[in-house]
């Protein structure tokens, strides 16, 4: 029989137990949240105060940013305090709260990248019937499909853990309230566990993915019909920053999971929490602001307003 407590709060793990270090981790992870939450208001404040960006794809860029605020702000600002305050703890109802944000926010970047893969294949692939197609209204209801689906699954996962009252340990193997790590943590044999995880992460991954995949799959096949290499280019130049996030949302996501069930060192899994909650959404507004040429100049152009 298993050893189970009553647990009132959860112990997270450290990022390092080095105290030389501790400062070091206070500093790189404040000055990055900043940077990501300046750099994605900066992406929001330039598509709404400029008309020429009032289309679909910065509408779905819009909405993205903020995301990448609300999903950093779920996990850095408390990582930050427990370095700063030296201590790990983090209590039942704060831990669940947390856990539904993180879900909330994680499948809604997840479900807006994939919305806007299909706002690029009808761009390009149906550039005439766009307009038509992707009217203000559709755009709406994708985002707030994208919400619903997102706030069901949190809700899921919170009805498999309240069920339980009683852990086989108190100690999270991560920084935050991971929902794979909770999961972990209940009574209930690994077999159910693992048929939950594989469940969900196949329709809130895999599912989306093949979205992205068909829409790029989709979208090659009509740019390589097109005979002049300039308007090869003109054509990919629009999807070149949406992809380059894609790959690094998915790369360093699947980098957590599969590092997680192959390897069973908890600082290995750590690292790439790190690289998924925390560099992802601050590299997220550098790459469509440096590789977007209507962003950039829609900053200049605010910058020349306020100077």
């Amino acid at each position: 029989l298993q050893n189970l407590t009553r647990v009132s709060e959860f112990h997270l793990l450290e990022l390092s137990a080095h105290p030389d270090l501790q400062p070091i981790l206070f500093g790189l992870f404040l000055s990055m949240y900043l940077v990501t939450v300046l750099g994605n208001l900066l992406i929001l404040l330039a598509v709404s105060s400029d008309s020429h960006l009032h289309t679909p794809m910065y509408f779905f860029l819009s909405n993205l940013s903020l995301i990448d605020i609300c999903f950093s702000s779920t996990i850095v600002p408390k990582m930050i305090v427990d370095i700063l305050t030296q201590s790990r703890v983090i209590s039942y109802v704060g831990c669940l709260t947390q856990m539904s944000l993180f879900i909330i926010f994680a499948c809604m970047d997840d479900f807006l990248l994939t919305v806007m893969a299909y706002d690029r294949f009808v761009a390009i692939c149906h550039p005439l019937h766009y307009p038509v197609i992707m009217s203000p209204r559709l755009c709406g209801f994708l985002v707030l499909l994208s919400f619903l689906v997102s706030l069901f699954d949190s809700q899921l996962h919170n009805l498999i853990i309240l069920q339980f009252t009683y852990f086989k340990d108190s100690k999270i193997s991560n920084f935050f309230c991971d929902p794979s790590q909770l999961l972990n943590l209940t009574c209930s044999d690994t077999f159910s566990n693992n048929i939950v995880k594989y469940t969900i992460g196949a329709f809130y991954g895999l599912f989306p993915l093949s979205g992205i995949l068909f829409s790029y799959y989709k979208i090659v096949s009509s740019i390589l019909r097109i005979q002049s290499s300039g308007g090869k280019y003109k054509a990919f130049s629009t999807c070149g920053s949406h992809l380059t996030v894609v790959c690094l949302f998915y790369g360093t996501a699947f980098g957590v999971y599969l590092g997680s069930a192959v390897s069973h060192s908890p600082r290995k899994g750590v690292l790439a929490s790190v690289m998924y909650t925390v560099v992802t959404p601050m590299l997220n507004p550098f790459i469509y602001s440096l590789r977007n040429r209507d962003i950039k100049s829609a900053l200049r152009r605010m910058h020349s307003r306020t100077a």
